[in-house]
């Protein structure tokens, strides 16, 4: 049962039936009903024909490990059918993804926007690295439509948001920012790492390009590293011809995890917007809590937006602790007992960290305030434990923390 996006698209299929099916063939070498990992780095060919026919006739086999992997191409077209896209292109993380998406667009003189509000890696990378080669990067507030309208120039080549914004969790119009795009000819990108495919399909509302690191929610077990980007065929060709030749590709083994990780998402997603937003609710009404920023509360700046645009909120979670420094809002994160301390997001097992420690502890409070990381912040990211034992773990966390 080989799925693609166009077949889901004429007959509707729930998500986990696509995440357990799409791209699969329904009979697998040795008859096993999961996918053979292939560790193999090169390719072999029975005569020299062969090779020219593969050349010529371009045929869907593999010829050298750096250009593909038989698994990959099945978590290839698993991805495409869950974003509603033509086509998907693996990496080895959600970095490598975007870093070669816009190496592979992006040429000196050109020009990129971005909403200011992003992965602060993405960010480096752009005004650090790109700067390099005479590629410009601009950035205007989050969701200030008029302000990216007026940074378009006749150099810009892409648009560029994450949608929620981490960690702020900003949520984008994706329709009105991809007919930013169109009249003015500019290609668009959306990071929908924090949303994913369950809560939201940006292609759908007529953005380009979309982009997963796949370490989080796509994978769900905080066991491996994977990005991804799913666009049309077209659009992908270049970026897949660059990845071949820079190598940024996953593992036999990290391609079976991946795959399998992605066969339980929908009942994972369900169950971590559902702790999300349950979290979320109970901190905004708790004494010690300042602001919450959850695009589900009716008090997100984007709530409107993303009632109108998601399925659900995921369970990403930032909040303000009240009257509290660095060090007494370091104190609640070392007190609770379930979530562990670490980066990243979207597994089975929750995680908590402070921001300004983990993330920015190196910039200087000027940086850390443009950025919009305060001293008091603290992000946490639900896996899915039981909700009531998690609200009873941050609520203790929040009352035995003195101040």
């Amino acid at each position: 049962m080989q799925l693609t996006s166009r077949e889901t698209a004429a007959k509707p299929l729930g998500i986990s039936t696509v995440t357990v099916h799409a791209g699969e063939d329904r009979q697998k070498p040795g008859n096993s009903i999961t996918d053979p990992i292939f560790c193999s780095a090169t390719y072999t060919f029975p005569n020299t024909q062969s090779v020219i026919d593969f050349i010529e006739q371009k045929q869907p086999r593999e010829e050298y490990g750096r250009y593909g992997n038989p698994g990959e191409k099945v978590v290839e077209k698993k991805l495409a059918a869950l974003d509603g896209g033509e086509s998907a292109l693996l990496f080895s993380s959600g970095m490598a993804a975007i870093v070669g998406l816009l190496m592979a667009k992006l040429n000196a003189g050109d020009e990129v926007i971005f909403f200011d509000e992003c992965y602060h890696r993405s960010r480096e990378f752009c005004t650090k690295h790109l700067s390099r080669f005479g590629v410009t990067t601009h950035q205007v507030p989050a969701g200030d439509y008029e302000a990216m309208e007026a940074a378009i120039t006749p150099a810009t080549r892409l648009l560029v948001s994450e949608s929620p914004t981490n960690p702020h969790l900003s949520v984008v119009d994706l329709e009105r920012f991809a007919d930013l795009g169109r009249r003015h000819d500019v290609e668009t990108l959306i990071d929908a790492t924090l949303a994913t495919p369950y809560n939201v399909q940006p292609l759908t509302e007529g953005v380009d390009y979309v982009l997963h690191s796949a370490t989080k929610y796509l994978a769900g077990h905080n066991d491996l590293l994977a990005g991804a980007i799913i666009s049309t065929a077209e659009k992908l060709e270049p970026v897949r011809k660059l990845r071949g030749i820079m190598g940024a590709v996953n593992s036999p083994h990290n391609l079976y995890l991946l795959e399998r990780g992605l066969k339980t998402f929908e009942l994972r997603m369900q169950r971590q917007n559902e702790n999300g937003i349950k979290i979320a609710r109970f901190l905004e009404q708790h004494p010690r809590v300042e602001q919450v920023y959850y695009p589900g509360l009716e008090s997100h700046r984007d709530h409107e937006v993303a009632r109108r645009t998601m399925r659900g909120f995921g369970g990403l979670i930032t909040f303000l602790v009240k009257d509290a420094d660095w060090r007494q809002t370091g104190a609640i994160v070392d007190a609770v007992r379930i979530p562990r301390i670490g980066p990243s997001l979207g597994g089975v097992e929750s995680l908590i960290e402070q921001p300004l420690v983990m993330s920015y502890y190196e910039c200087t409070p000027e940086e850390r305030k443009s950025f919009g990381i305060p001293d008091n912040m603290i992000r946490l990211a639900c896996g899915i434990e039981n909700p009531e034992d998690l609200v009873a773990d941050i609520e203790q966390a929040l009352e035995s923390a003195s101040l």
